[in-house]
């Protein structure tokens, strides 16, 4: 059996918050991470999911989990009131803690972006935002393909249809840069041109910085925010599997693959 404190010192042990806190101050972000709500309860199942939704929390009700364990904050931004379905709330009634973490899962040594980049065939991977130690965000890494096929092997290895594909197709492609969530904007052309990318795949990606992609040369691989997280997530579900005793379940949200 684990509580909401422990788990969380287990979870600050892989990714601790403070990368989150580093990241945030060099690119002016903010984030949420860590324990969203304690309900002082002790479990012995654990969900680890992307989001905190009706359909996550419903599904660790009926397998009986007393925590969660999201990437995204299941609270973002101050809010006003907790009523009807609201997921945080549910939880609270049904006595299911929260803990969310978020860029310092991005950002860890094996975290989410370096499972975005192992995933698409990518070896010897070099991290643009160093945070030392191995951590960082966004990925350059070698690979050999051709951007049609690192497209066809995407939707294989990530499980998902939903994806648009940009340049030419046949184009040979020896270094691929790869931004998980909605990391790729105007300022990474530029560092990605320098490193001498050939493919960028990342996800939400504005229409401006995908014109300047596009006619910078560099070919795109524009992925769901779920996809190029989702993967990343359950591998870490996957490694808190072997860490811990407790029985860890994954929900993969059908809605979004």
């Amino acid at each position: 059996m684990i509580n909401c404190k422990t788990l969380f010192e287990r979870l600050e042990d892989f990714a601790p918050v403070s990368l989150s806190d580093k990241l945030c101050e060099i690119d002016g972000h903010y984030d949420n991470s860590g324990i969203i709500l304690d309900c002082q309860n002790q479990t012995d199942k654990i969900l680890f999911c992307l989001d905190l939704t009706g359909k996550s929390v419903e599904y660790a009700i009926e397998k009986g989990c007393g925590i969660i364990v999201t990437h995204h904050p299941a609270i973002y931004r101050p809010i006003k009131n907790l009523k009807g379905e609201n997921p945080v709330l549910k939880c609270a009634l049904n006595g299911v803690s929260v803990i969310s973490m978020h860029l310092n899962f991005d950002s860890a040594k094996t975290g989410i972006d370096y499972w975005l980049s192992q995933g698409l065939g990518g070896y010897a991977q070099k991290i643009l935002t160093s945070l030392g130690d191995g951590t960082g965000y966004g990925r350059v890494a070698q690979i050999s393909s051709t951007v049609e096929k690192i497209a066809q092997s995407y939707k294989k290895e990530f499980n998902t249809q939903k994806v648009f594909l940009y340049g030419d197709e046949q184009k040979p492609v020896k270094k691929i840069a790869s931004f998980c969530g909605a990391g790729f904007g105007d300022g990474e052309i530029g560092v990605c041109l320098a490193e001498g990318v050939d493919m960028v795949v990342s996800a939400d990606i504005p229409h401006h910085v995908l014109i300047s992609a596009i006619e910078s040369g560099l070919a795109v691989l524009s992925c769901t925010h779920y996809s190029t997280e989702n993967y990343g997530m359950k591998k870490i579900a996957d490694e808190f599997s072997k860490r811990l005793n407790e029985k860890i379940y994954f929900f993969d949200d059908e809605r979004f693959v």
